[in-house]
């Protein structure tokens, strides 16, 4: 069975839910957003197969 997981639509769902639950965290969560999406998109670690 292949699961294709696609990590970018996942971080930035994790990180609205973060920025709706503790609002003050805003800046911190954007900037390890940014983060994670950067290293996704420089190792094109985009999809993993299961």
């Amino acid at each position: 069975m292949n699961l294709s997981l696609v990590l970018t639509p996942l971080v930035s769902l994790l990180a609205g839910i973060l920025i709706l639950v503790m609002p003050r965290l805003l800046s911190t969560i954007v900037a390890v957003y940014l983060i994670v999406v950067g290293l996704i998109g420089l190792f094109g670690a985009g999809n993993f197969s299961f």
